[in-house]
This record gives C-alpha cells, structure tokens and sequence, in this order.
C-alpha cells in the first residue's frame, strides 16, 4: 500500500507531550484559509510504500513518547491511515494524536472503523478569526478528543490556555528548506519574515496566499 506524506520529523516538542515523531500527510481537500502548510494541499505526488515508510521511521520509533500525525488531511487517506495506525500499534506504545480539519461529527464511521488506534483526536477546520488561546490548536473552535484511557492521561489539562503557543521545532531539508513545526501565534510568520528581510535574508513561507491569509494549522 502507498501512502502520501509530505514529511516526517523526529523530535518534535510543540505537538503533543514529550518528545514526538511528527507524520504530516500529502494532500488536503479541506485547505482551510490561512493554513500555514498549504504545501501539503496538492495531491498525486509524494507515494511511498508504507514498508518503507516504517523503515525510515524505525530508528525514531525507539526513542518516541509519542506520534503526531497532521497534514495536509490524514482522513482523505482513509485506508493507508488505517494501516499505517496499526502498524504503529505494531511497534510502539507511545501515543498517537491525529489532526483533522473535518468535523468530529463527520468522522463517526471512520473513528469507529479505527477504533482503539487513535489516542487522541484534534478536529474541526482552522478559522482565522477565532480565537488563539487554548494549546496545540490552530484555532479554539478546534476539539480535543480524548478517545482512549492512555490519551486522556497523556493529555489531561489540554483544555486549559497555561500550557500555551508560540514554541516551534526548526527542521532543515537537504536543499536548505526550513521548516517549522508548532502552531504560530497571529502575525508571527509576517514578524519573522520582516525580522529576517532586516537581517538581508530572502524568505518565502508556505502560508495560504488567499487574500486573508495568516496563521493555520500544525
């Protein structure tokens, strides 16, 4: 079975507790305004085997306390997320939180078919004009779901705004891309983009170039 991912990352400290495998999923038919990953939209591109999948991930998946996976939109690939949640199952105990910007509602049939492997959900599309306080959401419209005992132990007190945002993980690709992985605060990509054009550096982001565009999910 083939699976589209945009990219994986190991560790990753602003989604989720402890030190986490981030997964983010290729292709997104959701592209909520503002998304600041609007690179993972596209779909088509970027299969892979998901034998080779774990095996790139196989060293990480050691030293995982827990797995992230976003996107783009990991239901759009309903089967290969179903495989690729078993075989974690397979080979970790850590946690699995996934993001989604379909409403909990709409996944009912899908979560049930899944049942067990999800340990905490994120739903709901990001909106750009609502607020910004609670943890690990692009926006507070965004629910939590708790749907296994290990999630709700690892992610009790989620629900409160003192864990906070603002803290991103820096990845480097071979090319020199950066990437950062975290969830931004209103306006932080424009502060840093301005900071670093200051400093005579050339930036270009993967923020939704809608008219209104900012700050989106993971």
């Amino acid at each position: 079975m083939k699976i589209a991912i945009s990219r994986m990352h190991f560790p990753v400290t602003t989604l989720g507790p402890g030190r986490r495998l981030g997964i983010w999923f290729q292709g997104c038919s959701i592209r909520c305004p503002g998304c600041i990953s609007a690179d993972t939209w596209a779909t088509g591109r970027r299969g892979l085997e998901l034998v080779e999948l774990f095996r790139r991930m196989e060293t990480w998946l050691n030293q995982a306390e827990g797995i992230t996976i976003s996107g783009g939109e990991p239901f759009d690939q309903l089967d290969a997320l179903g495989a690729l949640l078993r075989g974690l199952r397979e080979r970790t105990a850590a946690d699995i939180l996934v993001y989604s910007g379909y409403a909990f509602e709409n996944l009912t049939p899908a979560l049930a078919a899944l049942n067990g492997l999800i340990d905490a959900l994120i739903s709901d599309p990001f909106l750009l004009d609502a607020p910004q306080k609670l943890p690990i959401r692009g926006s507070d419209n965004q629910r939590l779901h708790r749907l296994t005992e290990l999630g709700r132990s690892r992610f009790a007190g989620y629900d409160e705004p003192a864990h906070g945002n603002g803290a991103f993980d820096v990845m480097f690709d071979d090319n020199g891309t950066v990437w950062l992985a975290g969830i931004p605060g209103r306006g932080d990509f424009e502060r840093l983009r301005a900071q670093l054009q200051q400093l005579g550096h050339q930036v270009m982001t993967t923020e939704d170039a809608s008219p209104r565009h900012g700050t989106g999910r993971p």
